[in-house]
């Protein structure tokens, strides 16, 4: 028997298909109220790792625990998750209140906690008064609550969500984004999240699950996995990233020295794996760069001749190549004192060594 501390677990699950290898031998552990997202580009592996645990495909090995039982080939009507989906799967011919009264009545439960349970959860998710309506009458985001509302109604230990955003646009995804965020934090909801959005990972997760090519390359959080990735593949996809090439020249206790683009000598904080001679890159998150004016010095500098100055609202992002051809950017607020620069001109950019990343060239052995 596995830890009963754990709401969910899974051991050493992996599928395949032929000779595809959709998961290999995935390890995760989620405890009570805790969202954790399933994040990646596609063919990831994220829901076939979803569609295991909900026991809609079987697994080659591996097992899957929830609440304490093993479920690996419990029939999914048994594990009692829930279940949101991308296309709302609501009842076109039932009311708002009959599409959410409806696992109720799959479990008998009597009619006056139906009425109890249905407007609790309208309450929940703001949309209580509509219950006479049809999902025809109602906007996509409007769809969108009374699919969560119809799977929250009957309380499952977990709930299980395959980019329930996707079809949205743009602004209505991150309000609702904001919302599902806030329903997680006041109900105390376990969710399972799938989306290869990376932005929607960081706003709504505790965790991240990071996967490629039926790997978990990280397991972290927001702030873990965005600062401190632990592979070229994290530290690229996700958010922006500037990945330079350099070679480790000397290792101290807590610095490590590198010879940057260039030959510029650069320096990062020590980590292990490293051996001098060996072939890495280097990250700087491009809001962690500054554009150096005058004589203003920082622990690692890049001279390097403007590309581009583009202001998107609230930043201004620059561009410049190094000497060699590399593209480095630099992302600052944007205001009025910002200093004017015309293509070509050269430019000093200056990062803080505790604000570099050093990942070996070919990264850590993903989770197996």
């Amino acid at each position: 028997m596995t830890d009963p501390s754990y709401k969910l677990r899974i051991l050493g699950l992996r599928k395949t298909y032929g000779p595809v290898v959709a998961l290999a031998g995935a390890d995760v552990d989620m405890h009570e109220g805790e969202f954790l997202t399933l994040l990646g580009p596609s063919g990831s592996g994220k829901t076939t790792m979803l569609m295991l645990i909900a026991g809609l495909i079987q697994p080659e090995h591996g097992e899957v625990w929830i609440d304490g039982r093993l479920s690996t080939y419990m029939p999914p009507h048994k594990r009692d998750l829930g279940m949101v989906f991308q296309n709302y799967a609501l009842f076109p011919h039932m009311t708002v209140y009959e599409n959410i009264a409806f696992p109720l009545r799959m479990r008998k439960v009597s009619e006056a906690a139906i009425r109890d349970e249905v407007r609790r959860v309208l309450d929940v998710v703001q949309l209580a008064g509509i219950e006479a309506r049809h999902p025809r009458q109602l906007s996509g985001g409007q769809q969108q609550r009374i699919a969560l509302a119809r799977c929250m109604v009957y309380r499952p230990p977990i709930i299980l969500m395959d980019e329930p955003l996707g079809a949205l646009d743009k602004k209505l995804r991150e309000q609702l984004q904001l919302e599902i965020r806030r329903l997680h934090r006041d109900q105390g909801i376990t969710v399972l999240y799938v989306t290869h959005d990376q932005e929607e990972a960081l706003v709504m997760s505790d965790r991240i699950c990071l996967m490629d090519k039926g790997e978990i390359v990280q397991l972290d959080t927001p702030d873990g996995l965005y600062f401190r990735p632990e592979s070229v593949f994290a530290a690229d996809f996700l958010g922006e990233s500037n990945l330079l090439d350099a070679t480790v020249r000397r290792i101290e206790a807590e610095v490590v020295h590198l010879e940057g683009p260039g030959g510029v000598p650069i320096e990062a904080p020590a980590r292990d794996g490293l051996s001098e001679g060996m072939a890495v890159k280097f990250m700087i998150r491009p809001e962690s760069v500054r554009l150096l004016e005058g004589t203003e010095s920082a622990d690692n500098t890049l001279e390097a001749a403007l590309q581009d100055v583009i202001l998107v609202g609230q930043v201004t992002k620059h561009y410049a190549l190094l000497a060699g051809g590399t593209e480095v950017s630099a992302t600052s607020l944007t205001h009025h004192r910002l200093p004017r620069f015309t293509q070509g001109d050269p430019v000093r950019f200056g990062f803080d060594r505790q604000s570099t990343v050093v990942l070996p060239v070919s990264g850590p052995t993903p989770a197996a």
